[in-house]
């Protein structure tokens, strides 16, 4: 089994999990908390026994100071979207990544509620499955578009939409925004739903790791808003991403800050 089939499973695992924990009529508080700590606990133990070798970062974990001289580590948030997650829309996800030199190799999405996993691996595909009773149907292609002549779509956060991501959008044209939580957004750009997702304010690690991945594996590109090369497994920076844009045409990246 390959490791994008490994991770496709275990994230597949904590996503049912979590969708049993909703379920449970735990109060907000709670559900957050066990939520973060069941789904994390299943994830970390899964991953040390399928690839034991392998150093693990995850929101939920202290970090190890083993993971520096590690070959790869894979980046782990058990459970993004908590606002979706805790409100009942199905916009959460499980995020899964393997960093290799600072850089995403590879990364897997899980969006339990909705029924689906994007996958990708840098250099080789992306792809889409669909989550049934018993297993995963057949995985489907995915891949980026070049930016349209007209009905460019934006992926924009719900909750974290700032006065900054609104000029940007502004300085592209016509372009349509398209609301969500949780890293679907990367997935509506991998697949070719969406154009551009801009996030402008400081995030994780964790929240990023999954989808430029995915993005980049499906023909696009994941950038700090000058157009340089995100980095992975910062700990003196506290593991914070200033800001990126994801592009599903890759060429746009290039200056995007003008």
């Amino acid at each position: 089994m390959s490791d994008h089939d490994d991770a496709s499973t275990v994230a597949t695992e904590a996503g049912k999990l979590l969708l049993d924990i909703r379920a449970s009529g735990l109060a907000p508080a709670d559900l957050k908390a066990e939520g973060d700590k069941q789904s994390n606990e299943l994830i970390l133990q899964r991953l040390a026994e399928l690839h034991p070798g392998d150093a693990i970062l995850s929101e939920e974990s202290a970090d190890d100071p083993v993971r520096l001289d590690a070959d790869r580590v894979w980046i782990v948030d058990p459970l993004d979207g908590t606002r979706e997650f805790l409100a009942g829309r199905d916009e959460f996800t499980v995020n899964l990544a393997i960093i290799t030199g600072g850089v995403p190799i590879a990364g897997i999405i899980a969006a339990p509620a909705r029924g689906r996993v994007w996958r990708g691996v840098v250099g080789i595909k992306a792809e889409r499955l669909r989550l049934l009773e018993d297993g995963a149907d057949q995985a489907q292609p995915i891949s980026t578009r070049t930016w349209p002549r007209e009905g460019a779509v934006a992926a924009v956060s719900r909750s974290h939409f700032d006065p900054a991501t609104d000029a940007f959008l502004a300085k592209l044209g016509p372009v349509t925004r398209s609301a969500s939580g949780s890293a679907l957004k990367f997935c509506q750009v991998a697949e070719g739903g969406a154009d551009v997702y801009p996030r402008l304010a400081t995030t994780c690690e964790w929240d990023v790791a999954a989808g430029q991945a995915l993005v980049v594996a499906a023909g696009g590109a994941v950038t700090t808003p000058q157009g340089l090369p995100l980095g992975f497994g910062r700990a003196a920076e506290n593991f914070r991403v200033p800001a990126f844009i994801a592009w599903g045409d890759a060429r746009k990246s290039a200056g995007s800050s003008r």
